[in-house]
């Protein structure tokens, strides 16, 4: 019986990201049936619903609109996917196991995205004060929201371990 709850709290992480990465899916598909590429609608505040597409990286960054630029984007996130789950099968702490989830998720989340044309779906709008920062989806949000996560938990780590 402990066998097996060792084995379903491994798998923990990976239902995990299995959610995530569907939400992610589901809210793209929901905003790519719902929205006119370009027209701004309000949400909350702060945010409001903007759909555009990104060749680039997390939040517009090195948009391109290169295919190969794409291409090479796609092949350096499967190396590092691949690299995190690395990570997290050896990882032992659970705040660091589901941030590495969260950053993982939104990775895999962008690449089923970016596969078949290049480019990846964004709909949220962040707005101050009349200022657009960026636009971004919620595979953009976890790999941020995982990796402030995992930085915070490294400095409280190494803090407690000092």
């Amino acid at each position: 019986m402990m066998e097996s709850l060792g084995i379903l709290y491994k798998i923990y992480p990976y239902i995990f990201i299995l959610i995530l990465v569907l939400v992610d899916f589901f809210i793209k598909e929901h905003s790519i049936k719902n929205l006119i590429f370009g027209q701004s609608e309000p949400l909350i505040p702060f945010i409001d619903y903007l759909l555009i597409y990104n060749s680039g990286i997390a939040f517009g960054f090195l948009d391109l609109d290169q295919k190969l630029f794409s291409n090479i984007i796609f092949i350096v996130g499967l190396l590092i996917v691949y690299y995190l789950i690395y990570l997290l099968r050896s990882e032992k702490n659970k705040v660091k196991i589901y941030s590495l989830a969260m950053i993982i998720a939104g990775a895999i989340g962008n690449l089923i995205d970016r596969a078949p044309d290049g480019q990846v779906t964004d709909m949220f709008h962040l707005i101050v004060m009349d200022y657009s920062f960026f636009v971004f989806n919620p595979a953009d949000a976890f790999i941020s929201f995982g990796a402030v996560i995992l930085i915070l938990s490294e400095f409280f780590y190494k803090h407690e371990s000092n």
